[in-house]
């Protein structure tokens, strides 16, 4: 039985230092990615108003100035409801604010600043006291509840580097309800031997890398043939503790550029509330800034890095058949074509990929994975791309010493 949610290396997200920020009106200031994404120019056309986005994580504090009203606790599932806004760490509630934050009070503005966010708390590694471990859901549990919710999106900043096939079996539940799962890869790219990060690994999950200000892929983050996407994850505040005082600086992580890729996809529904995860999926994928072919992903950034603004700012923009999962061929076929079927990945289970070595075990602080470098570097065999987040064109370097690690679902 591997590690309960070992929470990608603990969490997939840590704070460098930990200097509360200087003052409040400049914590959106230090969001550096929302002038190049062009957020202003994208609200004017969707905020994400009537998408719901559930965040499994360490719980959200709905009471921050930046989620005030943004937090839907009545919709929380009885299963999973057990201190749902309980956020010892203040990791899932920096990931909540990153996702729909209005930005009230000089806190953190969400990329879907009119989403709504759906809290579900899980049980993670260092969890203290009898009732914390027995009443606080697993990973598989609260999966399988924010399927039954109303959520369009399931933002997963969390993982372990076990094979679950009861979390594979949620996974795919919630991906055949048409659910958009959204999970960060992990942080453990400085390793020398492969690892692999679930449930971004498993099939019907979007797996999400992290990049810097330069637009370089972290060195800390994880790298394989289970990332998807490539996100803002380094160099802005979020909250590190209970406390909720003050912002800490350098929030560093794939759990970030998880949450910030949850909200570009909140903003695109919202825009086009009629489309599938399909369509919304191969939205997020056909506009990705990349310079390599869509075919032959990076196993640093996937198919690129996130870029809603090109399809909001096209109302013409078409987003493909509705029954079409434009990542069948890596997902190992269609699983709403398969007719409910309950084996959907029977024969291209990550478990193939899955390391010998045994599941590390969490840490209770903000992350225990190598996401304290603040730099990256590139290699002698990185390709240097040129990636316009908005109007302004940025070097993206793929590389910086991450792994190359193989996952079963994708056929190169």
């Amino acid at each position: 039985m591997r590690a309960v949610a070992a929470v990608v290396g603990a969490l997939a997200a840590t704070t460098v230092g930990l200097a509360p920020s200087a003052a409040a009106d400049d914590v959106q200031s230090k969001q550096w990615y929302l002038g190049p994404m062009q957020a202003e120019k994208m609200w004017k056309v969707s905020t994400g108003k009537g998408v719901k986005v559930a965040v499994i994580d360490t719980g959200v504090n709905a009471n921050t100035s930046s989620l005030k009203g943004q937090v839907l606790t009545d919709e929380v599932p009885k299963s999973v409801a057990y201190r749902a806004t309980d956020d010892y760490l203040g990791h899932g509630t920096t990931m909540a604010e990153l996702i729909a934050g209005t930005g009230t009070g000089g806190g953190l503005k969400g990329l879907a600043p009119g989403a709504k966010i759906i809290p579900i708390r899980i049980k993670l590694e260092g969890l203290k006291g009898k009732a914390e471990n027995q009443k606080t859901p697993d990973s598989t549990t609260a999966i399988r509840a924010a399927a039954d919710t109303d959520a369009k999106i399931i933002s997963m900043s969390f993982g372990s580097i076990g094979f679950d096939p009861k979390e594979e079996a949620a996974i795919e539940y919630a991906a055949s309800k048409g659910k958009l799962l959204v999970a960060a890869v992990g942080n453990e790219g400085q390793k020398k031997d492969g690892v692999i990060g679930y449930p971004a690994a498993y099939p019907y999950v979007v797996g999400i890398s992290a990049a810097d200000k330069s637009l370089t892929v972290a060195k800390f983050s994880s790298s394989g043939n289970y990332v998807d996407l490539a996100a803002p994850g380094q160099g802005f505040p979020g909250w590190c503790d209970a406390t909720f005082r003050s912002y800490c600086d350098s929030v560093n992580g794939t759990s970030p550029a998880a949450a910030i890729t949850s909200g570009a996809a909140a903003l695109i529904w919202s825009a086009h509330p009629d489309w599938t995860v399909n369509q919304v999926t191969r939205a997020l994928i056909d506009t990705a800034g990349r310079t390599w072919p869509k075919n032959n992903p990076s196993k640093y950034a996937g198919y690129g890095l996130v870029r809603p603004r090109l399809v909001l700012e096209n109302p013409n923009y078409n987003a493909g058949p509705a029954h079409v999962d434009p990542l069948a061929k890596d997902n190992g076929g269609d699983l709403l074509a398969k007719s409910g079927s309950s084996s959907a990945a029977s024969s291209s289970s990550p478990s193939a990929s899955t390391p010998s070595q045994a599941p590390e075990k969490g840490s209770s602080g903000a992350a225990s994975a190598a996401g304290s470098s603040t730099e990256s570097s590139s290699d002698s065999k990185s390709n240097t791309l040129w990636i316009a987040l908005g109007a302004i064109a940025a070097v993206v370097v793929i590389g910086g010493g991450g792994l190359a690690v193989m996952r079963a679902r994708r056929a190169k």
